[in-house]
């Protein structure tokens, strides 16, 4: 029988006796707490305050210092003190920006002042209890840096180039020094491309940049570019108009197409669209001299006298800008009389549109009219027709011929008979026949009495058709049909 191990446990009781106190003191344990702000924010340089206050202490506990700490690289740094006994104490770097609102046994809240980067971190609230010990909550400060936005357009000029495809800086947009980072756009109806660029500075904020490019042309002058930024709630726009500078394009005006002889006053300008404006101006003619009767001032030809075949011809103005040099030509015939002046064709044109479209509206109602007035007259025809007693309706249309009898009879059968002159040339163009007779056959037959009607007899003999002995056999030889029947539906009616 192995021995009875005894276990002994000296002071069991005084562990015992611990855990039971320390049970009945948690629900008020429990309901000891430390209240905070779960988040703080604030911009660089404005104040915030730190919420901490001590919820439900008992009676029998006693708060003996209230503590702010802030989380440093694993640590804990003081920030400020509050000792009913000794007072309050600010320490360093914190001095004259931390503040205790209302400084008492509940409540530690403190104000921070003029913020700055190096402020952002955790925060720990901390109340000093007797005999229960610490309690403590933490909070999270995010320090905000609001961003300074500027706009630049490029020093370079812009230059439009026939031929040139390299895109150029034309403006520049830059959020500096924002915490978190800004976002750049730009609103603008030009035909660019822009890049974007962050750069991380060593106080934590954020510096955006964005640059725009493009191809410089005619069409870009004088548009409008904007850049947009986006920070918070915060929106900053700034804008530029393009100047690019490009080479004239010329037109020639004065001539109307309409110089005859003997016409008075009349004269060329040239004009150019240039940036900057052109500032030379020079004329010829095509292929010769300018006429002696032509005097010119800058961009104008004024003709002296009136016009003669001379003044015709093709007419260059050359203009020129710091940029380039464009022409501009203009062929000019002169005739002998002045053209006649007519409607203007844009007026004819539409004239002519609406008389077409009134005429085929007017048509269409027309056969609409036609249309509904003969579906009219013959409805009204169909319903005459229905009135109708049965004496007084139309014949009606003769059946198909699958409806047609199967059988007919020689009462069925109309006999056709033609005017005197008209028989005889039917009866001479008829070949004539041989009569066949049988000397056997001297009984009738039942077939004979159906004979008459459709044959006529040979005109060299009248006799009548004799059968054949053969039962249900005619010998048609001697029968002369009828002209416009079909011989073989001749012989069937015959031999039913």
């Amino acid at each position: 029988m192995a021995p009875r191990r005894q276990s002994r446990c000296p002071g069991c009781w005084w562990t015992t006796g611990v855990c039971l106190l320390v049970a009945s003191l948690l629900p008020g344990l429990r309901a000891q707490t430390v209240l905070v702000n779960d988040t703080v924010s604030g911009f660089i340089g404005t104040d915030v305050v730190l919420h901490c206050s001590f919820t439900n202490p008992l009676p029998s506990v006693k708060i003996t210092q209230v503590t702010w700490q802030k989380a440093t690289n694993g640590s804990k740094q003081n920030v400020a003190i509050y000792n009913p006994a000794m007072g309050v104490s600010i320490l360093s770097p914190y001095k004259e920006r931390v503040t205790f609102r209302n400084p008492s046994f509940k409540d530690g809240t403190i104000q921070l002042s003029r913020l700055e980067l190096e402020d952002e971190g955790v925060y720990i609230c901390e109340f000093a209890t007797f005999p229960t010990g610490n309690r403590e909550s933490q909070l999270n400060l995010t320090v905000l840096a609001k961003p300074t936005n500027r706009m630049e357009g490029t020093t370079r000029p812009l230059v439009a180039r026939s031929g040139k495809t390299e895109k150029i800086l034309v403006a520049t947009c830059m959020s500096s020094n924002g915490k978190p980072p800004s976002t750049v756009t730009w609103d603008t109806k030009l035909k660019g491309e822009a890049e974007f660029q962050e750069i991380k500075n060593s106080n934590g904020t954020i510096t955006v940049i964005s640059r725009y490019r493009l191809v410089p042309s005619r069409e870009a002058h004088r548009q409008q570019l904007m850049c947009v930024v986006n920070y918070q709630l915060d929106r900053f726009t700034d804008s530029m108009t393009l100047n690019v500078q490009y080479e004239p394009e010329v037109t020639i005006e004065g001539f109307d197409g309409n110089w005859f002889l003997n016409r008075k006053d009349v004269k060329l300008t040239c004009k150019s669209d240039a940036n900057p404006p052109a500032t030379t101006y020079q004329w010829r003619l095509l292929n010769g001299s300018l006429p002696e009767n032509i005097e010119v001032q800058n961009n104008t030809l004024f003709f002296k006298g009136p016009v003669s075949y001379s003044l015709a011809g093709t007419y260059i103005c050359e203009a020129t800008n710091t940029i380039g040099t464009r022409s501009g030509l203009v062929e000019v015939n002169v005739t002998d009389k002045p053209l006649p002046q007519g409607a203007p064709g844009g007026i004819i044109g539409i004239l002519g549109g609406v008389i077409a479209a009134a005429l085929i509206i007017g048509v269409a109602i027309t056969v609409f009219i036609v249309y509904r007035r003969q579906q009219k007259s013959r409805t009204e025809t169909d319903n005459d027709l229905i009135d109708l007693p049965p004496s007084h309706k139309p014949v009606p249309p003769p059946k198909r011929k699958q409806e047609m009898k199967s059988h007919l009879t020689a009462e069925d059968i109309q006999v056709v008979h033609l005017d005197n002159m008209k028989q005889e040339e039917e009866i001479q163009k008829l070949p004539l026949q041989t009569p066949y007779y049988d000397m056997a056959a001297s009984e009738s037959s039942p077939y004979s009495d159906k004979l008459g009607p459709f044959c006529l007899p040979d005109s060299s003999k009248r006799s009548s058709p004799v059968l054949t002995n053969a039962p249900g056999r005619i010998d048609t030889s001697t029968f002369t049909y009828l002209p416009g029947v079909q011989r073989d539906r001749q012989v069937r009616l015959l031999l039913d």
